[in-house]
C-alpha cells in the first residue's frame, strides 16, 4: 500500500484535523498528464488552477500537472473536448452549451464557486444602466470566454425584453470590443472604452487594483436575472456584490453563475478521484491562492446540472457521507 499525507481543512463532512493520511493501492494510484485550462493571469481561474497544479505536484507524484493560460470558459471546454487539456474551469452556462454540442462526453468533478457578472464603468461616467450603453464603446470579454457568452446573452435580453424597455437596436448600437480582462482594465483607465463586462469570482484582483487608483462603479443587473433565466436556462441567479469587494463601490445587485471543474467522461477514474480529493482535502491551502477556493462546499459541489459527475468524483463523494 502506498501512503501519503494530504492537507485537509475541516470540511464538517467526515474529515477533520490538520492532516489526513491517505492510503490507496498501487492499482488505484493517479497517474498521467494533468493540463489545467484556466483563464487570464489576473483572474480567479488562473490563481485557482495554479494552486491545484502545485498541490498535484506535491501529493500526486505520478501525475505531471501544468497550467494553460486561456481565454477561459468556452476555450476551456473546447480544449477538454479536444483532448488538449484534461481539466477546465468553466461557467455552468458554457458547460451546458458544451454538453449540447457533444452529448455524453463532458463530466464534472465539482461545482466550485459562483461567478459574479461585473459591468464596470468609471465612477464619474454618466452611464447608470445597461440601457445607457447605447452607442458606447464596451468591452464584452475575450473571444471564446465565458464573459463574452454571458455578455452576449445580457445584451440580447436587454435589447428585446419589454420589462427593460431598451429597444431592439441597443445591442447593434454598441461598439463591442473583444478585450480580455487585462486589456479591459487598461482601456477603461485610459478612457478608451466606456464600460467593460467581466464574469469572475469575488474579488477579482485586477478590478480591485483598478479601483484603488481609478474610481469605479458597478451597474446593477437585477432587472435582467429573470429574463436571462426564462430565455437561456436556470444557470443565473441574483447575487449582491458587497461594498467590501472593491474600494469605493456601493452594494450592487448582479447576476451569479456557478462554475464547474470539467473533464472528459473518459478520464481515468483514479485521476478524477485524486483531483477531486485535492479540491477538498487541500481546500485551505487552495484558499491562500484565492478566497474563492475556500467557498467550496461538499453539499453544493455535487450540483453540476446538466453535466453528470465523473465516476471518480462520485467515488470520492460517497466516502464523505456523514
Amino acid at each position: 500500500m502506498r501512503r501519503r499525507v494530504l492537507l485537509a481543512g475541516g470540511l464538517g463532512w467526515g474529515v477533520s484535523g490538520a492532516l489526513l493520511t491517505a492510503c490507496e493501492s498501487d492499482g488505484e494510484e493517479a497517474t498521467g498528464t494533468l493540463r489545467i485550462a484556466t483563464g487570464s493571469t489576473g483572474a480567479v481561474y488562473y490563481a485557482y488552477g495554479n494552486a491545484i497544479a502545485k498541490l498535484a505536484k506535491r501529493y500526486l507524484p505520478n501525475v505531471h500537472a501544468s497550467v494553460l493560460t486561456t481565454n477561459a470558459s468556452k476555450e476551456n471546454v473546447e480544449a477538454v473536448l479536444a483532448g488538449t487539456a484534461e481539466v477546465g474551469f468553466t461557467q455552468a452556462d458554457t458547460a451546458g452549451e458544451g454538453h449540447k454540442a457533444a452529448p455524453g462526453q463532458l463530466a464534472a468533478l465539482a461545482r466550485i464557486y459562483d461567478d459574479y457578472v461585473h459591468l464596470v464603468v468609471a465612477h464619474d461616467s454618466p452611464i447608470q444602466s445597461v440601457e445607457d450603453l447605447r452607442g458606447k464603446r464596451v468591452s464584452v470579454g475575450a473571444a471564446r470566454s465565458g464573459t463574452a457568452g454571458t455578455a452576449d446573452h445580457i445584451l440580447d435580453v436587454a435589447s428585446t425584453g419589454s420589462n427593460v424597455g431598451t429597444g431592439a437596436d441597443l445591442k447593434a448600437s454598441i461598439v463591442q470590443l473583444p478585450l480580455n480582462l487585462e486589456a479591459s482594465v487598461d482601456a477603461l483607465r485610459k478612457r478608451q472604452i466606456d464600460a467593460f463586462f467581466f464574469s469572475g469570482g469575488l474579488a477579482v484582483g485586477l478590478i480591485q487594483g483598478l479601483a484603488e487608483t481609478f474610481p469605479i462603479r458597478l451597474l446593477a443587473l437585477d432587472k435582467l436575472v429573470q429574463p436571462m433565466r426564462d430565455r437561456f436556462g436556470d444557470y443565473y441567479a441574483e447575487r449582491v456584490v458587497p461594498a467590501s469587494a472593491y474600494r469605493g463601490i456601493s452594494p450592487t445587485v448582479s447576476i451569479g453563475i456557478a462554475n464547474y471543474l470539467v473533464v472528459r467522461v473518459s478520464m481515468p477514474e483514479p485521476l478524477a478521484h485524486g483531483v477531486t480529493r485535492l479540491l477538498f482535502e487541500g481546500r485551505d491551502e487552495l484558499a491562500k491562492a484565492h478566497q474563492a477556493a475556500g467557498r467550496l462546499n461538499i453539499r453544493s459541489a455535487i450540483s453540476t446540472t446538466p453535466l453528470p459527475l465523473h465516476a471518480g468524483a462520485v467515488r470520492y463523494y460517497r466516502t464523505q457521507k456523514a
